[in-house]
């Protein structure tokens, strides 16, 4: 089976990973003892995914795996101009998933247009540094309100298109199905498979 290095530690992103790349084994940061902090210093999500990708290809030099999997998504409101963007994590200035939606909500209050996308960049990169970038987008719009479960960033204000209802009010099943990371991923997976297929051929 096909090692891949996720660099991350986030719960919840391992998860939905390791569900859709269930042909592949998947490592996180912890499990292969890497406990630096990454400065994600780009001002494109592509930038953001490539610093990580390249941090673990220096640190894993000496380890066995095939691929180095990095990414970085975020929240793009439109009457923000992009905004959280990039800083969606940090949208506040720290990692508070409260004080992040509460910043959105102010920065929303007089806003009608309510439109939002989640976008998902993946960089796959290869052990000589050779990668690509694989993009998800999921399109949704912004409540006043919360709606569903809090416990994860943005979720329970995002009312997606596709599901119409809050992805703090779907399942993990239901959000796998139509999130921008899930996206982002089938396109992974199928450059994976085709990939596997040629050296086996």
């Amino acid at each position: 089976m096909k090692k891949i290095i996720l660099a991350s530690n986030n719960k919840h992103k391992i998860e939905e990973i390791k569900a859709i790349l269930k042909d592949f084994e998947v490592y996180s940061l912890n499990d292969i003892n890497f406990y630096e902090d990454i400065q994600e210093t780009g001002k494109t999500f592509e930038d953001n995914a490539l610093i990580k990708a390249e941090a673990i290809l220096n640190f894993a030099k000496n380890l066995e795996y095939d691929y180095i999997l990095a990414d970085d998504s975020g929240l793009c409101v439109d009457a923000l101009n992009g905004e959280p963007g990039v800083f969606s994590a940090r949208y506040s200035g720290d990692h508070n998933d409260e004080a992040n939606r509460q910043k959105l909500l102010d920065r929303l209050k007089n806003k009608d247009n309510r439109f939002a996308q989640f976008v998902c960049c993946l960089c796959l990169m290869e052990k000589d540094g050779t990668y690509q970038f694989f993009v998800g987008k999921t399109d949704g719009k912004i409540l006043r309100e919360y709606m569903g479960d809090t416990s994860f960033g943005y979720d329970c204000l995002f009312f997606s298109k596709d599901l119409q209802k809050t992805f703090g009010q779907a399942s993990s099943a239901e959000k796998n199905s139509v999130s921008h990371r899930a996206r982002a991923l089938e396109k992974l997976k199928e450059k994976l498979e085709s990939k596997n297929k040629e050296q086996v051929d």
